[in-house]
């Protein structure tokens, strides 16, 4: 039978890598030491997906420039104090990469991480091999602008007909249909399934490796 998709494009935190709860630690912690308000758990969930600057702005609003990229520096400097390995992976993620390369699908990633850290994460958990492709924030605009997308279809000369987005957050889902593309939700990550369904994925999972039985 032929495979409704060629592409898949991953988010990474929450999808990919189990680290949703480090980031909030993190957040947290960088909040605490810059004497800003300590946000609830759920609100820090609610931005991971965006880009540092503008998950800052959302969190801490009317937080002046200088102050936002001092805590932005704290929390990137916390969250890369533990090096990332395999083990920071949901179960089967390994497999599951390989199993779809070796069906032919091409595989990117599309995040809210900057550039160098998702090289060092990718690396860390060798997983270098496994994308043909990736987007940061830092490299094009953040989620949920579809700029991300648009890009990596581009430049892998992949339809959007073609191409599925797998995500975790409200950021990831909302990135897909600005770009009109399909997308298969998560719900091992930020946010519920209940608040996911509200954005029509195509499939709504646990944990992205029972993507394997549909595709």
């Amino acid at each position: 039978m032929k495979k409704r998709f060629d592409l898949i494009i991953f988010d990474w935190d929450g999808t990919l890598a189990d680290s949703v709860d480090w980031i909030v630690h993190c957040i947290r912690q960088a909040a605490a030491r810059q004497g800003c308000p300590v946000p609830e758990p759920q609100a820090v969930k609610d931005i991971i997906g965006l880009s540092i600057e503008n998950a800052v702005a959302r969190l801490f609003p009317g937080l002046d420039e200088e102050k936002g990229r001092r805590l932005a520096g704290d929390y990137a400097q916390t969250f890369f104090s533990r090096e990332m390995s395999r083990d920071d992976l949901f179960p089967g993620v390994p497999e599951m990469l390989a199993c779809f390369r070796d069906a032919g699908y091409r595989l990117a990633v599309a995040t809210g991480k900057k550039s160098a850290g998702l090289r060092e994460v990718i690396a860390g958990t060798g997983l270098t091999a496994s994308f043909c492709t990736t987007r940061s924030a830092d490299q094009t605009a953040s989620k949920p602008n579809p700029l991300m997308i648009d890009e990596i279809v581009a430049e892998l000369g992949v339809a959007k007909d073609r191409t599925l987005m797998v995500g975790d957050s409200v950021h990831d889902l909302q990135m897909a249909l600005n770009a009109g593309v399909a997308a298969a939700a998560v719900t091992c990550g930020a946010h519920p399934a209940e608040t996911l369904k509200r954005y029509s994925p195509l499939y709504c999972l646990n944990f992205p490796t029972e993507l394997l039985g549909l595709l």
